[in-house]
């Protein structure tokens, strides 16, 4: 019986920045994450001369090469009234916690930018 598998990242780019936002994978390959979602995003920025690259939210391994964690914002439109007043409530309640990683993120990174 053939198994089926499969892999994706899906990035957005602008004229400077390249956004990595999406990740799946049916299968645990040793570093595949990386490679997809780091490694393959840097070169691609330094091959199309972009100035930035923003992998997505993340974690610890971020802040391990070098990804200064950084609040971006997302235009999306929620049709439903209802919903949007929801999502806009939980995103009023969370932002000062977001902040507050950030912060507590960028103390972890492994340069320093005042020496």
């Amino acid at each position: 019986m053939a198994t089926s598998r499969w892999c994706c990242h899906l990035c957005f780019r602008s004229d400077e920045v390249l956004y990595g936002r999406y990740w799946g994978c049916r299968g645990n390959y040793h570093s595949l994450h990386f490679e997809l979602c780091f490694y393959q995003g840097i070169a691609y920025c330094l091959r199309e001369g972009l100035r930035r690259f923003e992998p997505g939210a993340g974690g610890e391994h971020q802040i391990a090469r070098g990804f200064t964690p950084t609040v971006v914002h997302s235009l999306h439109w929620i049709s439903d009234p209802t919903m949007r007043r929801l999502i806009a409530r939980h995103l009023d309640l969370q932002g000062s916690e977001v902040e507050a990683y950030r912060e507590e993120a960028a103390a972890h990174l492994p340069f320093n930018a005042n020496p």
